[in-house]
């Protein structure tokens, strides 16, 4: 360690041990611990020795150093002191070597105590929950009763963190009560700490109410935050907004992390209007210099559609961090444009900037999207040669890439390839199966994944009822759908749903498809009533379709698809009048409909083609081809209609 300045060294050997301890505390304090314990050492050489008081904040230094080196010698110097069995500072020693994730030397330190106070409880508690061992954090909280000290706000925080490495919602609620019984839900860090623990276990509703139970004038700007947060990951941006608005009028200052979790709440088209006045917001705060918050930027921008913004961004940073590289190629694979992904994923490591396992996904995800078969051959070499198709989850989503590509072959090259295959591989392999038309295969999986011992989740089943839905197995379907309830103890939910309606329509029992809606536990939304409508589309049913349609068009006033699917049953029974009505609802409600359009990857070139789109350069070319296969099609239609022809009449001799 190196000295100190002359002039200090000089004014120390006068002073006492207690000011020593107040310049080390500070150097702790203000974020610099490797000046602390040049201190400690200066202390040492000008012949003073540490008390009770020196070493827990040599202590504190050495955590957040994390060296072990340097909190062996600390430990070093405790055992040849006095004071090796003050309880401070043996809890100081137990704290500091969880924080240098050495979790078992705590432990071995926390059994040798004599004494044990409720802080050397707590240090040991934090440190298996931060280490994911659950069953050691409960085992220590029993034992902890048993020596009657009673729990504070720091053991409640420490099981929380620890029942939310087990992702267990229900220990999760036996926390909760822990902390109602022991009076501790009244304390505001508590309660900050479960609202977003109710956040990621995907309880929205009991988060508020954790929330509105705190007292108004005990809220603190982290409850405000916590709140945003936790509606950031549900998309709530409406109640995110309205929050911010609380937070702001109770007199809190945002600061990044808040527009962080704004712009967080607002990853969809519905929301750029907000997500766009919330940056402006952020850069009247002074936030618009955060890489983070950029980066956040981009992602809403992107994923809201507006792609122009985003890479307007992406080229105005003057540092980019490998998230701002993958956030602006996810952008580009989100929406399709895969060649700019691509070009985008060259210049990253063009400029040094090693690409990431999230980096490789997002192109995966919009070769996908795309359809970019080649290109998928080429990521999945990359990601062998650089060591990335090791993770089970790169080989998880090049099968989910080749089953949207249609390459069944390479898919199960992959899938079969896999030495260890999680949940997820198998529900991609079943979808893939399912989406390109192999649906015994989807089931033989299916059946072969339960014999394996492999427990399905609610997606693996909406991959296996979409298999039996195209396919039209409605009784494979129904035996399906209870067995999910029956055997895996799985609430359908408006996927299940909708797969059944798909399932129902299909066969033409319309109306036991509308009795399944109406007898539905949750609301109905619009993929339910969009199934249902194409339905009656394709039997021909206008009583049922109005029906639909109606609560179709009170959910969604301004989506053009309902209109056009309507539109189509009034003209395939001949009501041409109902037919104008529909284009006259659609100009009143400024219903507006989108083109559709194909992208066709040429020489590993996407081309982006909409209906009666001349613009391309080989379009004289392409038409001419396109007339020709009609003719084809038209001359194999009127063969194959004569050849049924002949043999009905052979038939009737």
């Amino acid at each position: 360690m190196s000295s100190l300045p002359p002039h200090f060294n000089r004014f120390s050997k006068f002073s006492t041990v207690t000011w020593w301890n107040s310049n080390i505390r500070d150097a702790v304090n203000h974020g610099h611990p490797f000046k602390a314990l040049v201190l400690f050492r200066q202390m040492k050489l000008n012949g003073l020795q540490p008390n009770n008081f020196t070493f827990p904040f040599i202590a504190k230094a050495c955590a957040k150093l994390s060296n072990l080196c340097n909190t062996q010698i600390i430990h070093t110097h405790v055992v040849k002191s006095p004071f090796h069995s003050d309880i401070f500072v043996q809890t100081a020693m137990v704290d500091m070597y969880v924080k240098c994730c050495k979790v078992e030397d705590a432990y071995n330190l926390f059994e040798k105590m004599p004494v044990r106070d409720i802080a050397s409880w707590n240090a040991m508690i934090i440190g298996f929950a931060q280490f994911g061992s659950p069953d050691r954090v409960f085992h220590l909280f029993v034992g902890m009763g048993l020596v009657g000290i009673r729990p504070d706000p720091a053991t409640v925080i420490g099981l929380t963190r620890a029942v939310l490495s087990a992702k267990s919602l229900r220990f999760l609620k036996a926390v909760h009560a822990i902390g109602i019984e022991t009076g501790l839900d009244a304390d505001v860090s508590v309660a900050n700490t479960w609202i977003a623990a109710y956040s990621k276990c995907g309880e929205l509703q009991v988060a508020e109410m954790v929330f509105k139970g705190i007292q108004k004038h005990a809220r603190s700007s982290v409850s405000w935050n916590s709140l945003i947060s936790c509606y950031a990951k549900f998309e709530r941006y409406l109640d995110a907004v309205n929050t911010y608005k609380g937070l702001i009028c109770d007199g809190f200052k945002p600061d990044a992390s808040t527009i962080i979790s704004l712009l967080s709440s607002c990853m969809q088209p519905e929301a750029l209007v907000y997500g766009s006045l919330i940056h402006g917001h952020g850069v009247q705060l002074g936030c618009d210099s955060d890489i983070s918050l950029t980066n956040t930027l981009i992602s809403m921008y992107s994923r809201c559609g507006d792609i122009f913004s985003a890479r307007t961004l992406f080229d105005g940073m003057s540092i980019r961090t490998c998230v701002s590289w993958t956030a602006m190629i996810s952008g580009y694979s989100e929406v399709g444009r895969i060649d700019e992904a691509l070009v985008l994923f060259n210049a990253m490591e063009e400029a040094g900037e090693k690409p990431d396992l999230v980096t490789v996904l997002s192109l995966i995800s919009g070769c996908g999207k795309a359809g970019a078969l080649e290109l998928g051959h080429w990521i999945e070499r990359y990601s062998y040669l650089h060591g990335l198709k090791q993770d089970v989850v790169v080989s998880n989503a090049l099968i989910d890439m080749y089953g949207k590509c249609g390459s069944m072959s390479d898919a199960r090259d992959v899938f079969y390839g896999l030495p260890n295959r999680t949940i997820v591989s198998w529900t991609a392999m079943i979808a893939a199966c399912a989406l390109n038309g192999e649906f015994r295969e989807a089931l033989d999986i299916f059946h072969l994944m339960s014999e394996s011992g492999i427990m399905p989740n609610h997606v693996t089943f909406v991959a296996v009822l979409q298999a039996c839905s195209h396919e039209g197995y409605l009784e494979k379907g129904r035996e399906c759908f209870m067995m999910m309830t029956e055997r895996y103890g799985i609430n359908p939910g408006l996927d299940h749903y909708s797969c059944m309606i798909d399932l129902l329509g299909r066969k033409g029992k319309l109306i036991e498809a509308l009795e399944v809606i109406q007898d539905m536990p949750m609301e109905p939304d619009v993929g339910i009533w969009g199934a249902l409508l194409g339905a009656c589309k394709i039997h021909r049913n206008m009583q049922i379709g109005e029906y639909v349609s109606r609560n179709l068009f009170e959910l969604q006033p301004q989506v053009a698809v309902s209109f056009v699917e309507m539109a189509n049953i009034y003209a395939s029974v001949g009501r041409w009048d109902r037919v104008a009505d529909m284009r006259k609802m659609m100009r009143s409600n400024k219903v507006r409909k989108s083109p559709g359009k194909s992208t066709v990857q040429v020489n590993g070139k996407s081309h982006v083609f909409i209906v009666e789109d001349r613009g391309h350069h080989d379009s004289l070319l392409i038409y001419a081809v396109l007339e020709n296969l009609t003719l084809q099609l038209k001359e194999e239609e009127s063969t194959s209609h004569a050849q049924i022809t002949v043999e009905n009449d052979m038939e009737l001799c």
